[in-house]
């Protein structure tokens, strides 16, 4: 247990220093997680594998709930944004090809035909909204919840790189899991027959803190699918709001849901340099959209996070500035830093100059693939500075 603190207070320090760099829901998710997971840790400094009693029940909860929460609110705030892709469930005909850094099986899955996404969208929402209310139901179906949900994890893992938001899932959908389904790669260790004094004390105070938390978790869920239609009563808004926002700087009771609103183009900003100012070259980053015949790759569960920057700042260049004009400083400036995030140096020697060019990306079909070879076709769209 008090690893596990340790742990949890140095990843929020690092999520606090990195800002916009570590501000990912997966980040939220793994403190939260982290912290769920001290009231399911044992309470000493050397625990012994079945010395101690059953986990409390209340932190087990807690762990669904927060299972619950990120599922079903995936998918509900996909429907409360209005965006008319998600309601006419179309917007798998696109995503494949927005999403941040895709793979070469989601270059695939993008060739399918427009029944098999509309299909494909119409099973993700039942798997989010429906399927989570299965994890309160007696154990069969809890383990369909399991499988279903891990199905679809498995799924937008093989087709985007999500760093290691799919990996975590996948570790949390262990609360759903007893002891006869993971007996087999468990070794046989004597159980504890009841809990010590000390594991006594440590379960009531394990439950009450639970407790709260679960109250905090309540009102995140409350906002973030807005069940009140935009108009909470007196006590709902005065709790919600004073009590979310005193625990908003610890980044652990969070709300979720990727992709609320359907992008419906791919813009990618690339950096050139130049060592005369008259002649440009291309700096390829190691995992984003740059060269249209290199294949998209599979990077998770490492977190590019200046790839997957580059992708929002394609989207807000302006919102972005602030840090792209940092970036094209430190490339300038020869910073070792930064320069082994890019891949290799296209020029010999330090950049004199440095531009950021402004393309639009799209996959290519089947048939341009073949004539080409290219797994992208761009369009110059401009320069940003």
């Amino acid at each position: 247990m008090p690893v596990l603190v340790l742990l949890w207070a140095f990843y929020l320090s690092l999520v606090v220093a990195g800002q916009d760099f570590l501000g990912f829901q997966w980040d939220g998710l793994l403190l939260e997680t982290g912290l769920l997971a001290v009231f399911l840790a044992p309470a000493g400094l050397r625990p012994r594998p079945g010395a101690e009693g059953p986990v409390p029940l209340s932190a087990l909860w807690l762990l669904r709930f927060l299972l619950f929460r990120l599922m079903f609110t995936s998918g509900a705030v996909k429907l409360r944004s209005g965006d008319p892709l998600w309601r006419g469930l179309s917007a798998l005909r696109v995503h494949y090809q927005t999403q941040p850094l895709p793979t070469w099986i989601g270059w695939l899955a993008h060739q399918l035909p427009a029944k098999v996404h509309t299909l494909s969208a119409a099973v993700m929402f039942v798997v989010e909204l429906v399927v989570p209310f299965l994890i309160f139901g007696p154990r069969p179906l809890r383990l369909a919840a399991c499988g279903a949900m891990a199905g679809l994890q498995l799924l937008i893992a093989a087709t985007g790189n999500y760093g290691f938001f799919n990996l975590l899932t996948l570790v949390l959908y262990l609360a759903l899991v007893d002891d006869r389904v993971l007996a087999p790669l468990r070794r046989d260790v004597s159980r504890a027959e009841g809990p010590t004094n000390g594991a006594a004390v440590w379960h009531l105070v394990a439950s009450g803190l639970a407790m709260l938390i679960a109250c905090f978790s309540l009102m995140a869920l409350f906002r973030e699918v807005d069940l009140t239609r935009g108009e909470p009563s007196v006590v709902s808004r005065l709790w919600s709001s004073r009590a979310l926002n005193a625990v908003a700087p610890l980044d652990s009771i969070n709300g979720y849901g990727l992709f609320r609103v359907m992008t419906t183009e791919r813009p990618e900003i690339v950096v050139e340099v130049s060592a005369d100012g008259a002649a440009w070259k291309e700096w390829e980053f190691k995992w984003k959209a740059g060269d249209v015949t290199r294949r998209p790759s599979f990077v998770e569960p490492h977190m590019p996070r200046l790839d997957w920057q580059m992708w929002f700042a394609a989207l807000d260049p302006a919102g972005a500035q602030y840090w792209l004009e940092s970036l094209m400083r430190r490339i300038r400036d020869g910073e070792p830093a930064v320069i082994r995030l890019l891949g290799p140096i296209p020029i010999a020697g330090r950049p004199l100059e440095v531009r950021l060019a402004y393309y639009d990306y799209r996959f290519t079909t089947p048939a341009e693939r073949a004539r080409s070879g290219a797994w992208w076709i761009r369009t110059l769209k401009g320069y940003l500075n």
